[in-house]
């Protein structure tokens, strides 16, 4: 049987050649990270929303020439945790 993360590696692998995406690279635990954060910083349902949305600008980035496929989803991912963190912040601070 296999682990939760081979079975997920599987899943990735078979979504990006469904979506005709074979050479992208994906960090899977960088994006269930990113939703992790989302998920306790803002509410549950911000988790699967915030990766979609930091996929999207990554891709519309990457797409355009502004910078590499690599480069763009770190720098989507990166703004994405940045405000989900401030966001739980300014909530317990009451802003």
């Amino acid at each position: 049987m296999k682990s939760q993360d081979e079975t997920l590696e599987d899943w990735c692998r078979a979504l990006l050649q469904a979506l005709e995406l074979e050479d992208v690279e994906v960090d899977v635990n960088e994006v269930l990270a990113l939703a992790g954060v989302a998920a306790h910083s803002v509410v549950r349902p911000a988790a699967p929303l915030t990766t979609f949305i930091a996929g999207f600008a990554a891709g519309l980035a990457s797409g355009s020439g502004q910078a590499t496929d690599a480069v763009s989803m770190q720098a989507a991912m990166g703004v994405a945790r940045k405000l989900a963190t401030d966001y739980a912040a300014s909530e317990t601070s009451g802003a």
